[in-house]
């Protein structure tokens, strides 16, 4: 990889970054559950991305990096799933409350 390639590649991620700071403030807070529900599948791209750039790694560097975005890949799917079904036990009809019966 040479210098421009890095650079362009640095570029890129800095741009998504504050695209992504820029999208993400301006969501209203009742929707950020909704959002991170399905956001699970894009969440699945990157730890496939993260396998694919494992495995053309070929530095110490390289295999760090791979993993910390695989770590935290899979720490976002976990998360939206629990936030997810958590989110889907609120609306679950509740069981009625039994009476109390003196004896």
């Amino acid at each position: 990889m040479n210098d421009l390639d890095l650079l362009t590649a640095v570029t890129v991620f800095v741009l998504s970054v504050l695209v992504g700071i820029e999208v993400i403030s301006k969501v209203p807070a009742t929707l950020h559950t909704p959002l991170m529900s399905g956001s699970n599948a894009v969440h699945g791209i990157v730890v496939v991305g993260a396998m694919l750039i494992a495995a053309g790694a070929h530095t110490w560097v390289g295999y760090t990096l791979a993993f910390v975005a695989m770590v935290f890949g899979a720490m976002n799917v976990v998360g939206g799933y629990v936030v997810t079904d958590r989110m889907l036990r609120m609306f679950k009809a509740r069981p009625p409350a039994r009476e109390k019966t003196e004896v």
